[in-house]
């Protein structure tokens, strides 16, 4: 069975998740992974869905551009190679880090987590608050190498949380059973 991936950003509005999996059905494919998210209003998502009956990914990105005529949506399809192994393993842990936004505070703790090759699994980031005091927050799930000592990884966030004037927490994520 081969795999494809779907992306599709726009405006938001309703309906865009029920014509893109409708597309989805009509052509017997699973939707396995997913992300979606409104982002400053507009909408994102990112797919991953199962093609049993190996259609190619241009035939399923037109019938899903058809599908969202007049959502204003930019939608790509593209075949994922299905020998790429999955995320490496580990503990999964949890990052909040929270504070004055400034320019290259993701990159830094990007950069920090991956010298010390910690993977990020998951990143979300908000202003929060009102605009007289707005707060940057930033949510990041990652994955611990099981060679990695998380206590260094942790102690080396808190000091660059520090030197940005930054709160930041990290802890363990316990497994949950959907």
């Amino acid at each position: 069975m081969t795999h494809l991936a779907v992306s599709a950003i726009g405006v938001d509005r309703p309906g865009i998740v029920a014509a893109v999996t409708g597309v989805l059905v009509e052509r017997g494919c699973n939707l396995e992974d997913s992300s979606m998210s409104i982002l400053r209003g507009r909408f994102a998502m990112m797919l991953v869905v199962s093609n049993p009956t190996g259609a190619d990914a241009q035939t399923l990105e037109t019938a899903l551009v058809a599908a969202t005529t007049g959502m204003e949506l930019l939608v790509m399809v593209r075949a994922i190679d299905d020998e790429v192994p999955r995320s490496p393993e580990g503990d999964a842990w949890a990052v909040s880090v929270y504070g004055a936004d400034q320019l290259g505070l993701v990159h830094q703790v990007a950069q920090l987590l991956a010298d010390e090759g910690v993977n990020v699994v998951d990143l979300t980031t908000h202003v929060i608050g009102d605009e007289a005091r707005p707060v940057y927050a930033m949510l990041v799930d990652v994955t611990i190498p099981p060679s990695t000592d998380s206590t260094v990884v942790v102690d080396r966030l808190h000091t660059l949380a520090a030197k940005l004037g930054l709160s930041c927490s990290a802890r363990p994520i316990e497994p949950d059973i959907l």
